[in-house]
């Protein structure tokens, strides 16, 4: 396991992608929102997407310096494409406008296809609670069958993505984001490196066995080598059973049907992430302040819960990440082996020096 300190890490991001022809901001941009996701603890939707960003920018999958168009828009709505931009670029450009018609109308919505992967949704609630709204998101990739419906082996859904953020002005924001799958993709990709393992239910073989083990998604894999769910004949489990996988179904309809990205289709030529994100100014509908007030009355009497073993701590939306954001700052960002030879293998590529690189990793 390498210990990575975060600037260094966010810098040598920033640099491979500069190297890899993406403008100075882009690539500075993409690689603090790829490092936050890690210091949030979801290393999945981290530093772990550098080579296959790599990948799909030489297939043209992402296309550097492409930023949102306006389709259509109404006071309310706005319909974007995001131009198989950078995802990490394109969905902070759909919410800004979302923030801005929300100032001003109290109520948005924003329709965004086209765009490459927005990485951890989460960050796009926290944006949105930044400016003071509640939000929603809604988020699939239709090229990306991932994900088997309830009681079935098949893929039929992408990961489908899910966030919602409650704004607090006297306190910490509550952002609850997470796939409606048992795991996202990124954390069979993280487990097939050596990281952190996953749950005895994650996945389904082709004859139906439940199980961990990451070739059920991704078949036979060289330790160094790429992973392609393509190459497997399982699926990772939609969570929840039935209530999971119809959140699924309808997530894949908002993020995709609607936003003109489109639901799951393998024939679709190139992959994309669909978004659909809703807010509201809490003020406007509660202008006396009941629901600040509220949210803080409940929060603490959430907190008073009896945590089950002795010592725990019952937690809300968005704090394990906050608490994890505080020791991987100080204690630096855990890399499975696999993961950071991967990620050396793609700087290098870029024509960035190994001791440049090696530079970066902690003294145990």
């Amino acid at each position: 396991m390498a210990v990575v300190e975060a600037d260094g890490l966010q810098a040598l991001v920033a640099e491979t992608f500069l190297a890899a022809g993406c403008a100075e901001a882009e690539a500075g941009q993409v690689a603090a929102s790829l490092v936050l996701a890690n210091l949030s603890g979801h290393d999945s939707h981290g530093v772990a997407r550098v080579p296959r960003y790599l990948e799909w920018i030489g297939e043209r999958t992402i296309r550097p310096g492409n930023g949102v168009e306006v389709i259509r828009e109404t006071p309310v709505i706005s319909v974007l494409d995001g131009q198989y931009g950078f995802g990490q670029v394109v969905a902070p450009q759909a919410i800004a406008i979302a923030i801005e018609k929300c100032r001003t109308n109290g109520l948005s919505a924003v329709a965004l296809k086209n765009a490459g992967h927005v990485g951890r949704v989460g960050e796009w609630a926290e944006m949105a609670a930044d400016a003071g709204f509640v939000s929603i998101h809604h988020v699939n990739a239709p090229q990306s069958l991932l994900v088997a419906p309830f009681g079935a082996i098949s893929a039929r859904f992408s990961t489908a993505p899910y966030a919602c953020g409650v704004p607090r002005e006297d306190g910490d924001h509550l952002i609850l984001d997470f796939a409606t799958s048992v795991v996202a993709e990124g954390k069979v990709l993280v487990a097939s490196q050596g990281g952190k393992a996953l749950p005895d239910n994650a996945l389904v073989s082709e004859d139906g066995t439940i199980g961990g083990d990451p070739r059920y998604l991704y078949g036979d894999y060289e330790p160094d080598g790429p992973r392609s769910y393509h190459n497997g004949k399982g699926a990772i489990r939609a969570m929840g059973d039935h209530k999971g996988s119809g959140l699924a179904f309808m997530v894949e309809l908002l993020g995709g049907s609607l936003t003109g990205t489109g639901a799951p289709d393998p024939e679709r030529p190139v992959w994309a992430n669909g978004m659909f994100s809703v807010l509201v100014d809490p003020k406007v509908l509660n202008p006396d302040g009941f629901f600040p007030t509220d949210v803080s009355r409940y929060l603490s009497y959430y907190k008073t819960a009896q945590p089950i073993e002795p010592g725990g701590a019952v937690l809300a939306p968005g704090e394990p990440e906050r608490q994890t954001r505080v020791v991987r700052r100080r204690d630096g960002v855990p890399i499975p082996d696999g993961t950071w030879s991967a990620i050396r293998t793609a700087a290098s590529s870029q024509g960035l020096a190994t001791d440049r690189i090696d530079a970066i990793v902690m003294a145990p």
